[in-house]
């Protein structure tokens, strides 16, 4: 089958096994996620839910947080690891929203790219999930398994979202990607995935390949 028909598929088993598709980071408000993502750079997202409810619950509003002392920040978010640079990041981008935006998010890639600290996975994941626009989240789990699946042939990703945007449905593209970190936690686990529980192993490159398949 071709890479669009192959995405249909995987998009179609995806949404059986897991009916419910969100992201697995704690937020209220759009403000919330961003700063949240920023905190989720190479640390669980439990952590991050633990932290940002210290976080949160001190400041309530973007604009309490923007006018916070970085040493306090600091200290909260210094479990995340990257503290210094993710208190630096959150400081700046939340007195750029508050200044620049009126404490509205922005709804659009390239806007939210200008902040500190947002990268394209984190400015795809907000435009999905609190705008409801199309988006391609890239992260660790969905490189690896679009990679296992033939769907992706590139750990980069900026080329792995270009891929993807050829094969999935817009409107798909989100939560599809909320599935592979679902699926990629659950089975399709790094360094040993369950291949013989998998429900995407018909169209898997990777389980195709293997000496018992």
């Amino acid at each position: 089958m071709d890479r669009r028909e192959k995405a249909r598929k995987v998009t179609e088993a995806l949404e059986k096994e897991y009916p419910v598709a969100q992201c697995t980071l704690s937020y209220e408000d759009a403000w919330q996620l961003m700063v949240s993502v920023r905190l989720a750079a190479q640390c669980t997202d439990a952590r991050v839910d633990i932290v940002t409810a210290v976080l949160f619950g001190k400041y309530p509003t973007a604009e309490a947080l923007a006018a916070a002392d970085y040493d306090d920040v600091f200290s909260i978010v210094k479990p995340c690891g990257l503290g210094a640079s993710k208190a630096r990041d959150i400081l700046a981008s939340m007195k750029m929203l508050c200044e620049e935006y009126g404490g509205t998010v922005p709804d659009d890639i390239d806007t939210l790219l200008r902040f500190p600290g947002v990268g394209r996975k984190s400015a795809n994941l907000i435009v999905g999930d609190i705008y409801g626009k199309p988006a391609i989240v890239c992260d660790t789990h969905c490189i690896r398994i679009c990679n296992l699946l033939g769907l992706a042939d590139s750990t980069d990703p900026v080329k792995v979202e270009k891929q993807l945007r050829e094969v999935v449905e817009p409107d798909k593209g989100n939560d599809l990607c909320h599935r592979f970190v679902l699926h990629g936690r659950a089975v399709c686990i790094a360094r040993r995935p369950q291949c013989d529980k998998c429900c995407l192993k018909a169209f898997c490159d990777h389980a195709r390949s293997l000496p018992d398949a």
